[in-house]
């Protein structure tokens, strides 16, 4: 199974760390060449040594801001001229801001829906090109609060309502030039987005591995068939 995907390339957008860095060690263990982005340069770069020590092709680590348009055409400039080719791409970069909707800062709540939502817009629009030219594969990393709202989730529910709606309606678009598009909606996952302490206090919840191990039997789906939409809880209630 690894075959299939040794040497086909990916962009992550936030890579670093948590469930992108989960699925980005997924892919390496595949062969793939893999691409990640996060604001914080160095920190992307040292990430993607460990991807090239698990087994990756080749790494790029890459300083992007998803919100700078920019910024994301540089980075799939960057993927076509190393390897002139992009398959797949994983738009997961993601921020939250909580709190009740009148008290929430007017600078919370533009970074959450410009992140979240613009900023997956951008990636898209950076890569759809590449995209149909591989005849390849989106994946946005959405949430249950993109269909389960909550209080002081306001500015984050409305973010990833968004995301399921754009990525589905995305999948309608692009579907005719043999991409395939899906969104993922992770329940509790043990990361620090989400007041993850190491250890076994979190057991319980999704871990980033399980993320990633989702992605690669995605990759491995028949062409013909397309899981548009996947809720992942997990198997236990919360503790």
């Amino acid at each position: 199974m690894a075959a299939i995907l040794k040497g086909k390339t990916a962009l992550i957008t936030g890579g670093s760390k948590g469930i992108g860095l989960g699925i980005a060690e997924a892919m390496a263990a595949k062969g793939m060449r893999i691409a990640i982005t996060s604001r914080n340069g160095s920190e992307a770069k040292a990430m993607a040594k460990k991807l090239m020590e698990l087994g990756a092709e080749a790494a790029l680590g890459l300083e992007c801001d998803v919100r700078n348009w920019e910024a994301q055409m540089n980075v799939v400039a960057q993927i076509m001229q190393n390897w002139g080719q992009l398959d797949v791409v994983i738009a997961n970069a993601g921020v939250g801001h909580f709190g009740p909707i009148d008290a929430l800062p007017h600078a919370e709540w533009h970074n959450t829906i410009d992140t979240n939502l613009t900023g997956v817009f951008y990636t898209l629009q950076a890569s759809s090109k590449a995209l149909k030219e591989s005849r390849g594969y989106l994946i946005t990393i959405a949430s249950l609060a993109g269909t389960n709202f909550f209080a002081n989730g306001a500015a984050y529910n409305a973010s990833k309502f968004g995301l399921v709606g754009f990525t589905q309606a995305a999948m309608l678009d692009l579907r005719p030039h043999g991409v395939k598009v899906s969104t993922i909606m992770p329940g509790s996952v043990a990361t620090y987005f989400n007041g993850h302490t190491p250890g076994d206090a979190d057991a319980w919840k999704i871990q980033p591995e399980d993320i990633g191990q989702m992605v690669i039997d995605m990759l491995h789906m028949n062409p013909r068939t397309l899981p548009s939409k996947i809720e992942v809880r997990p198997s236990m209630p919360p503790k």
